[in-house]
């Protein structure tokens, strides 16, 4: 089992940046794929971007590709979600995830942590 915590949101002025962070505290968490994901008020949470135990093969939703960048570092049990050239749009609550091995769904998931960009 995984526990993540989510660090690192506040607010920005548009075309600023921010680095939220997901620490990791259970067994085994370089064999887990880390997602982040967002959740707009009254809109369905939607996936942002993702990271294999290997770090070598992160992806990203469209809406966000060029502008974030993902990170791991095992030794550290934290993934790091670099926001760069930020939109009001981007506005949302980031939660990251787990997902083991094989597993076609996420299975661990934060409590989410604030980001807000303003015009």
């Amino acid at each position: 089992q995984v526990q993540l915590v989510e660090s690192g949101g506040g607010s920005v002025q548009a075309g600023g940046s921010l680095r939220v962070s997901c620490v990791a505290f259970g067994r085994a968490f370089n064999r887990y794929t880390i997602g982040w994901f967002r959740q707009a008020p009254g809109k369905e949470r939607e996936f942002v971007a993702a990271v294999g135990w290997s770090s070598g093969n992160p992806y990203y939703a469209d809406s966000v590709q060029g502008r974030f960048a993902i990170s791991r570092d095992n030794a550290k049990n934290t993934v790091y979600l670099q926001m760069n050239s930020l939109k009001p749009e981007d506005t949302a609550l980031y939660y990251c995830a787990a997902r083991g091995v094989g597993a076609e769904k996420y299975d661990y998931w934060g409590q989410g942590t604030q980001v807000t960009v303003s015009s």
